[in-house]
Formats: structure tokens, sequence, C-alpha cells
């Protein structure tokens, strides 16, 4: 697994990148949104990948933030007829924070406005995401604004992001969210790394 590759910045497209990591060139593809926040090519990068093999190839997909790797990641896995290529067109047609908001209204009518995305596909995201993963009642509870996240404590946040984390995995949002207050009422520590790792031992007993 390839998760992020640090060089430097030897062409930049705004569907591709190359990077240049001790003399082995990369060619990773990402969305506008991470190839606005490129710096000029010359100078060092670090990108966070998705690596995905296929019968025919080996692809890289690269991002700028968490948020933006772990939604596509969230797509390619958890939404029929959403692949790669969909993934990316979806986090360059719109911000994380918007794309999560309009999921949890059910917008149809903003997300179907997405190049490529369609009334059809953008009610199947909706539904799958919401009813199959259980993902946006995490988002909810999670909040977007910074006045939700002012509000949360520590210990809530830190449980909302590893049930964020384990439904990227793939498991259900009830028994992520079961696993991690379970940990949390043991006295384990409030911390998300430590959490997420803590639930799967748990999870994989069960």
């Amino acid at each position: 697994m390839i998760t992020f590759l640090r060089g430097i910045l030897t062409e930049s497209l705004p569907d591709r990148l190359t990077v240049d990591v001790q003399g082995i060139g990369y060619e990773v593809f990402v969305p506008v949104s991470t190839y606005d926040r490129m710096p000029a090519e010359g100078q060092e990068v670090k990108v966070l990948t998705h690596f995905l093999v296929r019968e025919d190839a080996q692809m890289l997909y690269g991002f700028a933030t968490d948020e933006e790797r772990d939604l596509f990641r969230l797509l390619i896995t958890r939404v029929t007829g959403v692949g790669p290529k969909m993934g990316l067109a979806i986090l360059t047609g719109m911000v994380v924070r918007d794309f999560k908001r309009h999921v949890v209204n059910s917008d149809v009518t903003a997300l179907s406005k997405i190049s490529g995305v369609g009334k059809k596909t953008a009610e199947r995201i909706i539904f799958e995401l919401k009813d199959k993963v259980g993902v946006t009642d995490a988002w909810k509870d999670s909040g977007d604004s910074p006045a939700a996240k002012a509000a949360q404590s520590p210990e809530q946040a830190a449980l909302n992001d590893a049930v964020l984390a384990l439904i990227n995995l793939g498991y259900k949002q009830v028994e992520a969210q079961k696993a991690v207050k379970k940990l949390l009422e043991e006295g384990a520590a409030a911390d998300t790394s430590g959490l997420v790792r803590g639930a799967l031992r748990l999870l994989s007993q069960s």
C-alpha cells in the first residue's frame, strides 16, 4: 500500500501530477481541488495517495487532505456505479464540506449539478450512504460548522472521528459507535487513532 508520496513536483496538470521520489517519477491522478493546492513545479510536495490495483493497471490517486481521500474511498467502495473517475469528478465539482451537507439534506438537485453526476446517480449516492452505511448520521453528529466543532468536547470529537474512520473501513455505524463507546467507558484515552485500533480489535472478536 502506498499511502503518500514526498518528493519533487516535476509536472502539474489539472488532472494529474508527476512526483519525483528519489529518481522515480510517479504519475498521480488528482481532482482539481488537489491541483489547486499544489506548489510550483520544482518544489517539494507531499501528496496523500490511494493505490488501486486492477487486472490491467496499477493506478495512484492523489489528494491534498485526509478529508478528500476519505470521501474518495467511501464513494468508490460504498456507492454502486461510482468508480475512481467519477470519484475524482465529484471532488473536482464540489468541496467535501458542501458534499456532506447536500447528502445529509438529501439534496439531489445540488449533487446532480456536478459534471458527470446525473439525477439517478445523485439519488443513489444519497440512498447508499444514508441507508446502507449510515454515514450521514455520523456526519450530522460530527458537525461541519466551526460553532458545532467548538461545542464538542475533545472526547466527543475523537469518538466521532473514530466512528467515521471505521465506517470508511466498511463497518456499520451502529457497531462502530458501540465499539468506540465501550472503549471510552473502559477508560481508554480519547485519541482517535488509539480508539480506531482498539475498536478494530473488539470488532474482530465479535
